[in-house]
């Protein structure tokens, strides 16, 4: 077991920064989160913000960092949905699909090409997202859509989204009530800590995986993301995991820190 360092004592060629709980908290930046991006940035560091939440695209992503003080365009996000857009295009182009998902994603999907149908037997693919409309009506298509040969996705399978109120139930619960019902295992996941998300972010990075640091406040998401891709792990403390966990955790994060900033060397 490697020990835990509070802090990096070097900087690294890139850097993939998950978002909630991360870099911000709702509609608020984290402590010294601004400080830290510009930081790399000025350093020439490559930096890639990631997350599980298909609730908004790239842009929408971009967008909301750059109003919030982090200067940003749609290449410097990766997240679930546009992972998962490219991950069915590649391998099942064009697929009949029952959504579980909100207007963003599903909005993605159809402008991809993907045909969205409610009808079960019309389905090819169900797919799981982050729904805070989920109901027993979407339940009923999805038992009815895998019981007659549909494949099930997801996009993640994170229990709960981190907010300031404290959380919002994640896809992890979807997936749970989908899988309960059918006795059908979900077959992909193609969010953290997949390795399919962690084919899209080696590709954005663009650096060696044992030059880049993967920060988040999520052991079983983003450290292990990274520590599956041959990356450094930082745990960040302003979200889901506490230090506790991070000592308990064989093996442990690389680093586990206080605060975003606490990635610049002191």
């Amino acid at each position: 077991m490697r020990a835990v360092a509070r802090r990096p004592d070097r900087l690294y060629a890139g850097y993939a920064l998950d978002l909630d709980g991360t870099v911000y908290l709702g509609d608020a930046l984290l402590p010294g989160a601004a400080r830290t991006v510009a930081a790399l940035r000025a350093a020439g560091r490559a930096v890639v913000f990631l997350s599980n939440n298909p609730l908004r695209s790239r842009e929408e992503y971009a967008a909301k960092l750059t109003r919030l003080g982090i200067p940003a365009v749609p290449d410097d996000v990766v997240n679930s949905s546009y992972v998962l857009v490219r991950h069915l295009l590649a391998t099942a182009p064009g697929a009949r699909l029952f959504v579980i998902g909100e207007p963003s994603v599903r909005s993605e999907l159809e402008s991809a090409g993907f045909v969205l149908t409610d009808r079960p037997l019309e389905v090819e693919i169900v797919v799981a997202c982050f729904d805070r409309t989920f109901d027993y009506r979407k339940l009923q298509v999805a038992f009815d859509a895998i019981r007659a040969g549909a494949r099930f996705v997801a996009t993640n399978r994170d229990a709960y989204c981190p907010t300031p109120d404290g959380g919002l139930p994640d896809c992890g619960a979807v997936i749970a009530a989908v899988e309960a019902s059918t006795g059908h295992l979900v077959e992909e996941v193609v969010g953290k800590p997949s390795p399919i998300m962690g084919r899209v972010l080696a590709e954005r990075l663009g650096v060696p995986p044992a030059e880049s640091l993967i920060a988040g406040d999520r052991l079983e998401t983003d450290i292990a993301m990274g520590r599956a891709s041959g990356m450094a792990t930082a745990l960040v403390l302003t979200g889901v995991a506490t230090r506790d966990a991070a000592l308990a955790a064989d093996p442990p994060p690389d680093y586990v820190i206080e605060r975003l900033d606490q990635l610049l060397p002191g």
